[in-house]
């Protein structure tokens, strides 16, 4: 059994930090939309095939190689088109924010969307370029898409991204990061705690926010996943519950996923509006923009605290 072994299995373990959220809260919670629509794989990109991920009104598409996937991209449409703004209206009438995770280049073909979510007072962070997988990618290349990605958000939004998460992300993108977007604060490619933690690269402290993909609704695509918005409501309150109870005596942060083209669909959006009105209805929750958690974890746990 090797001795020089890159990952972390012990974490906090049995006595983790008290977060000390602002108020007194007994739970953060960080809703997150996923803004992908226009980033994802397309022939018109110069991909060699069209996006089939993550469309659950039609399972098992092939990724047809020279062909555009006609009925994958109005799916996806939809999530720009209609889900975005459901979306959003349900939030800013609840006077809640979120943290969009926006791909790049679709930000850039919305730029409506950008400035909604502004105006909504949500967060604007870094999805990278594209909505596809950065594992192979070489080094030069992923350094440009971040250098659009942080230009584009800049100029859309007025102020460059201050957290990121690639998703399928390689071995390069946090070094990348932090060496192309000094102002990101946070990395969020991480699911593997409740609290915020640090970490190094290439010797210099990050500060990861870890994301959740239980609580999330890209599980309306997956077999088995959600079948019903009762389903993925159901879901969020028992996550709710059992960490709000935790809270009493530690604290901890309930990161909920959401993409347009998935809840922004009515049926969904109902199941959404359900699950934030009870959210509203509990007392010392936190619902905040992951930035205000980096923040407050910068400042109350600093890196050589």
């Amino acid at each position: 059994m090797t001795t020089d072994y890159p990952r972390d299995l012990r974490g906090y373990g049995s006595a983790p930090p008290h977060p000390r959220w602002l108020n007194g809260a007994r739970i953060a919670v960080s809703f997150v939309l996923n803004y992908e629509e226009g980033g994802e794989r397309t022939i018109l990109d110069g991909d060699p095939c069209s996006e089939n991920y993550l469309v659950p009104e039609i399972s098992q598409v092939p990724a047809l190689a020279g062909e555009r996937a006609f009925s994958v991209e109005s799916l996806y449409e939809y999530g720009s088109r209609s889900g975005l703004w459901r979306i959003l209206r349900l939030f800013n009438e609840r006077c809640m924010s979120f943290t969009c995770w926006a791909v790049g280049s679709a930000l850039a073909r919305n730029p409506q969307a950008a400035t909604a979510m502004v105006e909504g007072g949500h967060e604007v962070a870094s999805h990278s370029w594209r909505w596809f997988d950065y594992s192979a990618m070489s080094e030069d290349e992923e350094r440009q898409h971040i250098r659009m990605t942080v230009d584009t958000i800049k100029r859309l939004t007025g102020q460059g991204p201050r957290g990121w998460y690639t998703g399928r992300f390689s071995v390069n993108t946090r070094r990348l990061v932090m060496e192309e977007a000094p102002e990101v604060l946070y990395d969020s490619d991480s699911y593997n705690d409740d609290l915020p933690y640090w970490i190094k690269v290439g010797g210099r402290p990050r500060l990861i926010i870890p994301y959740a993909l239980d609580t999330n609704d890209f599980k309306f695509s997956l077999s088995p996943g959600w079948t019903s918005g009762e389903d993925f409501t159901s879901y969020l309150k028992a996550a709710f519950d059992h960490l709000y109870r935790e809270g009493a005596l530690a604290p901890k942060m309930l990161s909920v996923g959401l993409h347009c083209r998935l809840t922004g669909r009515p049926a969904r959006a109902e199941a959404l509006s359900h699950f934030l009105d009870y959210v509203a209805a509990q007392k010392d929750v936190w619902v905040c923009r992951r930035e205000e958690i980096a923040r407050h974890w910068m400042k109350h746990f600093p890196a050589n605290g």
